[in-house]
């Protein structure tokens, strides 16, 4: 069977799994849980499809598997894996909307879109497989690329950790974190996320030429677009100050602090 079809069928499990779940628990984060689990598993079947034998698809294997354990890690310190441990939008998204409408945006957008986009984002890895063979200069770069991302991804979510440490023992001395690298972006995870996965997108564009697989990192990156502006509204509903740091600071690529 084929590695295209392989993944269609995981995509289609893991897509009513997440929505039944969702349903039964009332809980609606397990797209969440699985985000950083089924890309692994995509970029495997791929790289398992050349019989781990191409150099590419087994470093992107590799790298898409290092993004999954560190994502994987952070997101289970937060408590993400505990009972009740939903995203807290989705309870502001519920007051909002009646709930037959929540329950067409929970299986149209939390469990279709979602799991469509964590198919998409991996397909560079098709094209890589449909053009096998080479390991040559420009991947060296796009790995290194990829590998200084994964880093700043790391740096700003431990500097997040340890900041909502403090402020949970009283100690902080702000109401939300502007200093280390969120005194350059508000949201710099949410930059480095997104640039891992165009990284990817360019191994694709290295292996085959101009490719419509980079359609995932495109996807991915109006996702963010508008889950940062939903994220942005809740914060300033709550704290009145942070539009001086909107004012201040670039919302996502990290740029020097104005004023």
């Amino acid at each position: 069977m084929d590695a295209l079809r392989v993944c269609l069928y995981v995509f289609a499990g893991v897509t009513l799994g997440t929505w039944l779940v969702s349903v039964l628990t009332r809980e609606y984060s397990w797209v969440d849980r699985i985000w950083s689990i089924v890309p692994v598993a995509y970029a495997g079947i791929f790289a398992g499809a050349a019989g781990f034998a191409d150099a590419r698809l087994d470093v992107m294997f590799a790298l898409v598997a290092l993004w999954g354990a560190r994502l994987t890690f952070n997101f289970a310190r937060k408590g993400g894996y505990a009972p009740g441990g939903e995203d807290y939008r989705w309870a502001v998204l519920r007051e909002r909307m009646a709930p037959w409408q929540f329950q067409l945006f929970n299986f149209f957008f939390i469990s279709l879109y979602q799991n469509v986009i964590l198919l998409l984002i991996t397909l560079p890895a098709l094209t890589a497989l449909e053009h096998p063979g080479g390991f040559g200069a420009a991947d060296v770069v796009v790995a290194v690329v990829f590998a200084a991302f994964l880093a700043g991804e790391t740096v700003a979510d431990q500097q997040q950790w340890a900041f909502h440490r403090e402020k949970h023992a009283g100690r902080a001395p702000t109401r939300f974190l502007q200093t280390g690298l969120f005194r350059y972006s508000r949201h710099p995870n949410f930059f480095f996320e997104q640039a891992q996965w165009w990284a990817i997108a360019a191994f694709g564009v290295v292996a085959g030429g101009p490719q419509w697989t980079v359609v995932g990192a495109v996807l991915l990156t109006l996702l963010f677009v508008g889950s940062t502006r939903f994220t942005e509204s809740i914060t300033r509903s709550r704290y009145p100050e942070y539009a001086d740091y909107q004012r201040r600071t670039s919302a996502v690529v990290p740029w020097p602090a104005r004023g």
